[in-house]
């Protein structure tokens, strides 16, 4: 059972990949019919949350450096329901366009990767991309902690 809850596009539904049984708190959203996946990460932070938010820059940024033409990062600082963290837009033909974490900087953090079963292609994808990101934000905004 994972300690959160989130609205999910009709669209959309959670997929538990058995690929994961041996590491709890993996999962995605599966989109089928836009051939497309959320891969979602839960973990507890305990004492670790400077070394969890490393490991977000290092997949999300420096992983994807080379092949993006820029990065860009959204602040995501909702005080009043405690989520904290960043949202990542690669620009250009990279294996994944939108990710994200969020963290109650305490207990909770959560970490995502939009990914798509196509070559990466940037101009085609990019009205596809700007709808999931749409969504991303949308999970986010409705992200509770339990």
């Amino acid at each position: 059972m994972i300690p959160f809850s989130f609205e999910l596009p009709v669209y959309g539904h959670l997929a538990f990949d058995a690929e994961y049984d041996s590491e709890p708190g993996w999962f995605n959203i599966e989109f089928p019919a836009y051939k497309a996946k959320i891969y979602l990460t839960y973990k507890e932070v305990g004492n670790n949350l400077a070394n969890l938010v490393e490991q977000a820059y290092q997949m999300n940024v420096k992983n994807h450096i080379i092949k993006a033409d820029a990065i860009n990062e959204q602040i995501i600082n909702d005080k009043e329901n405690k989520i904290h963290g960043i949202l990542y837009d690669l620009k250009g033909n990279t294996a994944t366009s939108v990710q994200f974490y969020v963290t109650d900087s305490i207990r909770h953090y959560l970490r995502g990767s939009l990914y798509f079963d196509a070559t990466p292609n940037a101009d085609s994808l990019a009205p596809v991309i700007e709808f999931f990101r749409e969504d991303i934000l949308h999970l986010i905004e409705t992200l509770r902690w339990k």
